[in-house]
């Protein structure tokens, strides 16, 4: 380790430990069923197991900033990977349900204070001009572990027990944690920094209502129960308090004032979009493959995996490409390959090959590591240092937001959907599927051919300033 820069030691540690939680996140997914049989629980309170780091997450990473600001950078990630690994241990010795659930919303927590500052820890170490090759290689762990994770999830479940899809964290979190301790450098600690308590309880509200409502929803009836309906208003109304709060504080928890530079509004729509369509395709495919096309549970993992690869490489190659020529290319390509993957995949038929699936699907994850990381890295470069760890913080609770937003949106339009066509065209089941499925996937395209003009626009926003800090440098370098 001592010939490689301390600089990517930074991004081979926190990507240690972000690929740790998004995978075991992800390898819990298809275990439901499992642990509904082994704790004799029906299907709504075993999805707490899910729902729980979810919302946990969700409601620890806007204060975040604060936090890193206020006890140091290091620090934080430090304690969120040791909470993770703490909840992890637990959660393997869980009795019942609602200790599972309960560690698991540890888990959450830790995974909350983690994510954000992960980030900021990379932009700490390097020039804005090296940050999009590091950001693509630190990105592979939020595209590669969510298309993984479901396989090697059911692997365990189908292999060994439960409490392994637990305990195969604590070796890689207690590495990452002696990795931080060792590798990781101390942050500036900001002084005379004041905690906005009315601006933490009404973003702690406002988003734990909706992701919570969201995660209780999986089909349109749970979309219309009083008590979804009302927290998800609740939360909406908690949000708007929380924007009118935090513009009239001096030290606001998220200050709101980077969404006027419009590079790093462009980033963030950017952001929720791609993070809508990469988790509308996550559950969109097992449908087709498995409840279409009659192929088992490693069949629909091994699809996974071109898409897996190729969006680690291209972001690799899309973060070189951002440092060398900005925004604007770049991340444009990427969209309008998502874009045509998702309209592709929106015209299959019953006769449809696998093998142009995995292509199809392969195609999207090339557009999303094209796309991804590099439009948030240049969102990020927009904005000043003294903002990066709000900033993260904010990105990371929209990306959530939107990716819970999007797989409920696809599932509640598949069942309509699907429904709907049975009724009127009196056709088979896997017909009605195919064609639900078809059309969720030509939705997902719509929204990212929309987007596309935003990576033309973030690129002249990004150029714009770039322009601005050259002359800025230079007039102060004369001056001096």
């Amino acid at each position: 380790m001592s010939k490689v820069p301390q600089k990517w030691l930074v991004v081979i540690t926190v990507l240690l430990g972000t690929f740790t939680v998004i995978l075991n996140n992800s390898m819990l997914n298809p275990a439901v069923p499992h642990l509904m049989s082994v704790f004799q629980a029906d299907a709504v309170a075993t999805g707490w197991v899910i729902t729980i780091f979810m919302v946990t997450m969700g409601v620890t990473m806007p204060v975040t900033g604060y936090l890193g600001d206020k006890f140091g950078k290091k620090q934080l990630y430090m304690a969120g990977l040791a909470l993770f690994v703490l909840g992890s241990i637990f959660g393997s010795l869980s009795w019942d349900l609602s200790s599972l659930i309960f560690f698991r919303g540890l888990q959450g927590v830790g995974g909350g204070l983690m994510m954000p500052t992960a980030m900021a820890l990379i932009f700490e170490v390097f020039p804005r001009k090296e940050r999009g090759l590091a950001t693509g290689i630190y990105g592979v762990a939020a595209m590669m572990a969510p298309t993984i994770g479901p396989t090697l999830g059911g692997f365990i479940i189908e292999m060994g027990t439960w409490q392994w899809l637990f305990l195969c964290n604590v070796p890689t979190g207690i590495i990452g944690i002696l990795f931080s301790y060792v590798y990781l450098k101390q942050t500036a600690k900001v002084k005379d920094i004041s905690f906005d308590s009315s601006g933490f309880v009404t973003v702690t509200l406002g988003v734990g209502a909706i992701l919570f409502a969201l995660g209780r929803v999986s089909e349109l009836a749970h979309l219309k129960e009083p008590m979804n309906v009302f927290l998800i208003l609740f939360g909406l109304v908690a949000l708007i308090l929380f924007v009118k709060i935090e513009n009239k504080k001096e030290q606001p928890l998220l200050d709101l004032s980077i969404f006027k530079i419009p590079a790093y509004g462009y980033s963030v729509w950017i952001s929720s979009i791609s993070s809508i369509s990469l988790f509308g395709g996550i559950f969109l495919v097992p449908l087709l493959l498995q409840n279409v096309y009659g192929y088992g549970a490693i069949v629909t993992g091994l699809t996974f995996l071109p898409a897996a690869l190729l969006s680690g490489i291209f972001m690799s190659i899309g973060g070189r490409m951002l440092d060398r020529h900005g925004p604007s290319l770049i991340v444009t390509l990427g969209l309008t390959i998502v874009t045509v993957g998702n309209v592709f995949l929106g015209f299959l038929s019953m006769e449809t090959a696998l093998w142009i699936i995995v292509a199809l699907n392969a195609l999207r994850g090339i557009g999303m590591g094209l796309s991804m990381m590099p439009s948030t890295t240049a969102g990020m470069n927009s904005i000043p240092d003294k903002f990066i760890s709000r900033g993260s913080a904010m990105n990371n609770v929209l990306r959530q937001m939107s990716s819970a937003l999007g797989i409920v949106f696809i599932s509640i339009y598949f069942e309509v959907r699907r429904a709907q066509i049975i009724t009127t065209s009196n056709v088979e089941i896997d017909l009605a599927s195919l064609q639900a499925i078809n059309e969720g996937f030509l939705l997902i395209g719509i929204l990212t051919l929309i987007s596309i003009p935003t990576g033309i626009l973030l690129g002249r926003e990004y150029n714009k300033q770039q322009k601005q800090d050259t002359a800025k440098l230079q007039s102060q370098n004369k001056n001096a």
